[in-house]
């Protein structure tokens, strides 16, 4: 039997697929969420301006309010404040 918490991965690991899909088929996804979450790293509610611009000019539709981020919105989030603050590091 599966348990809740397996079926949670499950959900995420098919979101994720399927967000890395949209990354192959739209390579300017990438640079342009980059982009977006360096204007507005260190801002008030960050992750809710970026996932809205995010949104709003590409493909990739992330909710804006941050309590309804699934765990892969979270993730990829979190990544890309990860890479601004190591790429602001090295400067």
């Amino acid at each position: 039997m599966t348990t809740s918490s397996e079926m949670q991965q499950a959900r995420v690991i098919k979101e994720l697929r399927g967000f890395i899909k949209k990354l192959l088929y739209d390579p300017s996804i990438l640079p342009t969420a980059l982009e977006i979450a360096r204007r507005h790293s260190g801002e008030k509610d960050a992750a809710e301006r970026i996932a809205e611009e995010i949104s709003s000019t590409t493909s990739v539709k992330i909710p804006t309010r941050e309590s309804q981020h699934s765990p892969a919105d979270k993730l990829f989030l979190a990544l890309l404040k990860e890479v601004i603050e190591e790429e602001r590091a090295l400067y």
